[in-house]
């Protein structure tokens, strides 16, 4: 009987465990190097925000970027990489928010985790982005976004205030352009 208890206990832990690695918001994606969030988006007050986000660094073209330059406006940021299925099916959904916001908002990519620059490069000519993107092969820029995007989530998209605080964040593709469109259209009415 107490060979059996020493067998079942380590037992009941392990399924324990096992249950409990499935309880995430995140769905997962094998062993692709990313995670999927759900795409609820997570709005912060306005009172409630930190300090301006402070990101510099050169986009595909080889021009310099700095999200201080974009202030005066929302700055709608969304990360992705060229090998990312989610993030190619999402991409038609922002070209049609920004095409819809026209020049009241500034969009930027944040290519992260590709090899190549002419992976990511590719990318944008194929779907037709009409904004620049800054290049990070080792997902550096996300750095100046701690505590709102994770290292793995991609694609994820935040929306700058005028400020350039966090004002929306969005785990995982966004679910639909109007989701977008709403979140920024609150943002340029404060």
């Amino acid at each position: 009987m107490r060979f059996l208890r020493l067998l079942v206990a380590p037992l009941v832990g392990l399924v324990c465990l096992v249950a409990l690695a499935g309880c995430t918001s995140l769905s997962g994606t094998g062993d692709k190097g990313y995670i999927s969030g759900e795409g609820v988006p997570t709005e912060v007050r306005a009172v409630d925000r930190g300090s301006p986000i402070e990101l510099t660094g050169t986009d595909l073209d080889g021009n310099d970027v700095d999200l201080a330059d974009l202030r005066g406006k929302p700055v709608v940021v969304n990360v992705w990489a060229s090998w990312c299925g989610p993030c190619i099916v999402e991409q038609p959904d922002l070209n049609e928010v920004a095409a819809e916001l026209g020049d009241d908002v500034t969009f930027l990519g944040l290519n992260i985790r590709d090899a190549s620059q002419d992976d990511a490069a590719a990318f944008t000519r194929k779907l037709d982005v009409g904004y620049a993107s800054v290049y990070s092969p080792d997902g550096a820029a996300l750095l100046p976004f701690a505590g709102t995007l994770t290292p793995r989530s991609i694609p994820s998209t935040v929306v700058l205030d005028a400020d350039g605080r966090v004002a929306a964040s969005i785990q995982g593709r966004i679910p639909t352009p109007q989701t977008l469109v709403s979140i920024v259209e609150k943002v340029l009415g404060e």
